[in-house]
């Protein structure tokens, strides 16, 4: 997961005057303190409370935050052996992933009680859910459907950009029926149809916060973590190991 993204921008390039997939920059609304040993893994909104897991070896944890503040209301930290993924609510159980021991936890959404596990193969990173389904990364360019109730894998998704794989898929959301996919060790969000895996946009995060205001000489510290509140319809963004968190407000860049 520490590999830099080989993304096919180089052949997709967002810069591109010629590349059909439209481009959105970005408009900074408001910008709130995020901690800043936080290692980013899943975002997400529930009930209009923000909640957080985070992860590396001995500092995982599943967080609920105040947006306002950044203060951690509540924390639930995982067995040093576990490096935390992403993670999204699913009715009253939040649903969190680890990396490389194939096994997903199940929290009360109230006390954070553990209710559960459940086993995948290959890595755990991303994770997203809707009404019907929920959709886990695994870094590569396919993302999993899974069954909500059973986390059952049901089909797969393979991620495109005009024919070419995207890959190092990471944190995910759903925002207005799109998933909106960090991809890993870049400062772009790719937003996905997900009935045909089809990129049909390209969010460029160049500059929200560059790394000499990351406060951390840590390569790891990139964009990462999408949380979206439909009631308001507001998008939130921030990094691993980022002193920040931005409300932004998506703007089409014109071609030339």
């Amino acid at each position: 997961m520490k590999i830099l993204a080989s993304l096919a921008l180089a052949a997709v390039s967002i810069t591109s005057a010629h590349a059909a997939i439209p481009v959105y920059g970005f408009f900074v609304k408001n910008t709130y303190p995020h901690d800043p040993q936080a290692f980013t893994q899943g975002l997400f909104f529930k009930d209009g409370q923000l909640y957080e897991s985070t992860g590396q070896k001995g500092h995982s944890s599943l967080r609920k935050v105040d947006l306002k503040t950044g203060k951690v209301l509540q924390k639930k930290d995982l067995a040093d052996e576990y490096f935390g993924e992403g993670s999204t609510a699913i009715g009253d159980t939040i649903v969190g992933l680890t990396w490389q021991s194939n096994v997903g936890f199940l929290f009360d959404a109230k006390t954070f009680a553990l209710k559960g596990r459940f086993n995948y193969k290959g890595e755990g990173w991303g994770l997203a859910s809707d009404a019907k389904h929920v959709y886990m990364s695994d870094g590569t360019n396919e993302i999993r459907v899974l069954e909500p109730k059973t986390l059952d894998e049901q089909r797969r998704i393979r991620v495109t950009a005009e024919g070419k794989p995207i890959t190092q898929l990471n944190e995910l959301e759903i925002v207005d029926g799109q998933i909106f996919a960090n991809v890993w060790g870049t400062d772009v969000i790719a937003r996905i149809d997900p009935e045909t895996g089809n990129v049909v946009g390209w969010i460029d995060c160049t500059g929200l916060l560059p790394p000499d205001q990351r406060g951390t000489t840590n390569p790891d510290a990139v964009l990462n973590g999408i949380a979206y509140e439909p009631k308001q319809h507001r998008l939130y963004v921030t990094g691993k190991l980022w002193p920040k968190l931005f409300e932004i407000e998506l703007v089409p860049i014109k071609r030339p």
